[in-house]
């Protein structure tokens, strides 16, 4: 597998993900490492017709996650070159599905990409827990879901309800906790009295419209294999438990 890092900055993170990410897997395609001044932009995998660009900031590059997050991409681009249904099936598509004739809030349409990829991520990262150990990412969870629970409104609540999680949509946050929860699981990360539940349990409180247990049921029984088909009518499933309602099959 072709590796080339543009720009100044580290080496060392991606040659080691690519060193990990060969014990198993290979790509057709060679890999540019874009390292990006912007310390804001998000670690991101682009693919084109003679290459795939792995979009990262030198903040991240620098940073103790960073072997890890490119061997995720690296995921990515294994999973795009494979035409694996979760990377080659359009949100759109799956979008105009699950919720015709109905009106969205903006917020929950962009919510719902994100629960797309949550599934992109979890087949992503049933090769990267497959070559390379989770401990580093357990941990980002864990600090992340802290940071959100822990993140109180400045005002009081309203009487009889206190939330949890504030800053962050509440809604949003608890199917990301489960999303959190369920790749763990998956993967069999966690011990039962992790302090991962308890973070979850909190982020679930914050959004009892959300049905925690089924979205984690949902992400960590995601087939490893699955055909197109049956592919699509999970997320649109998924988007209609989101944002409620029903409709016609996706087939």
């Amino acid at each position: 597998m072709k590796l080339r890092v543009q720009g100044t900055g580290p080496t060392s993170p991606f040659l080691s993900a690519r060193d990990l990410f060969e014990t198993e897997h290979d790509l057709s395609l060679p890999v540019y490492v874009q390292l990006r001044d912007d310390p804001d932009v998000r670690t991101w995998a682009g693919h084109y017709d003679d290459r795939h660009v792995l979009n990262i900031s030198r903040q991240a590059a620098s940073s103790a996650m960073a072997r890890e997050l490119a061997l995720h991409e690296l995921a990515h681009m294994a999973r795009y070159e494979q035409e694996h249904p979760s990377h080659i099936q359009s949100t759109e598509e799956v979008l105009y599905l699950a919720l015709a004739g109905k009106s969205v809030e903006r917020r929950k349409l962009s919510h719902c990409y994100q629960i797309a990829n949550h599934m992109k991520d979890i087949y992503a990262d049933d090769i990267t827990l497959a070559v390379g150990p989770g401990e580093k990412l357990l941990s980002f969870f864990e600090s992340s879901l802290a940071a959100a629970v822990a993140d109180r409104p400045e005002s009081p609540p309203r009487p009889g309800f206190e939330r949890l999680s504030a800053s962050a949509d509440p809604e949003i946050t608890a199917v990301n906790a489960a999303f959190a929860l369920a790749l763990a699981e998956r993967h069999e990360l966690v011990d039962d009295d992790h302090r991962l539940y308890d973070l979850a349990h909190a982020a679930a409180m914050d959004a009892p419209h959300i049905e925690f247990e089924e979205f984690k049921r949902r992400f960590r029984e995601l087939a490893r294999d699955p055909d197109s088909s049956s592919y699509r009518q999970v997320l649109v499933e998924a988007t209609r438990a989101y944002v409620g309602g029903s409709g016609p099959a996706a087939d």
